[in-house]
């Protein structure tokens, strides 16, 4: 068996996964020649409120959906086993464990960079793994004096996809079709998720 050299771990609520989420975990694993990208769902998403009606089942069921047809994606059912708020120090340490020998990537958006050092343990997670930030519209790259720590800068197309556009859009009964893949679409209407 190959042994895994480099590995991009992705967290969210993935609440649904969309085509954002696909692009953003390739172009990361092109540009920074991870041999695989990992998928981890967490188990209490950080939006509480609203009108949505998935469950941390439903999420993990969509996101194993979602990257089904990339061989170098996988998901992790790490943060719903756990159970309740999981960390992402605790998350970086159970790959680092499982991993020992692996360089580990985490792949961030460039809006939760601005939010990292307010994070649980931040230098602990640099100590394991490496930042590997995607760009996003209107974000500036911090100095290296405010940022000492290295960081890898992924470039890629600028979408402007969220989950929470495409639960507004089937509250509204409007489509979804090209925003999800198409077996994503297809559970969210056969488990009727997110209408009102």
């Amino acid at each position: 068996m190959k042994r895994v050299k480099r590995i991009g771990i992705f967290g969210g609520s993935f609440d649904p996964p969309h085509v954002g989420h696909l692009i953003i975990a390739e172009v990361a694993r092109q540009q920074l020649h991870l041999d695989k990208v990992v998928f981890v769902p967490a188990y209490v998403p950080p939006h509480k409120k609203g009108n949505h009606a998935s469950t941390a089942s439903d999420r993990l069921r969509m996101t194993k959906l979602a990257v089904r047809t990339n061989p170098h994606f996988s998901v992790s059912n790490l943060e719903m086993s756990r159970k309740g708020i999981s960390y992402t120090v605790d998350t970086i340490w159970s790959f680092k464990r499982r991993y020992p020998s692996s360089e580990l990537f985490l792949i961030i958006g460039a809006d939760s960079l601005q939010q990292f050092w307010t994070w649980r343990s931040p230098r602990e997670i640099l100590s394991l793994a490496s930042l590997a930030v995607y760009s996003r519209r209107g974000y500036r790259r911090p100095s290296r004096s405010k940022i000492h720590e290295a960081i890898d800068h992924i470039s890629g197309p600028l979408l402007e996809i969220s989950s929470t556009e495409v639960r507004n859009r089937i509250q509204k009964g409007g489509s979804i079709q090209y925003l999800v893949p198409d077996r994503v679409r297809a559970f969210i209407i056969r488990r009727k998720l997110y209408r009102k």
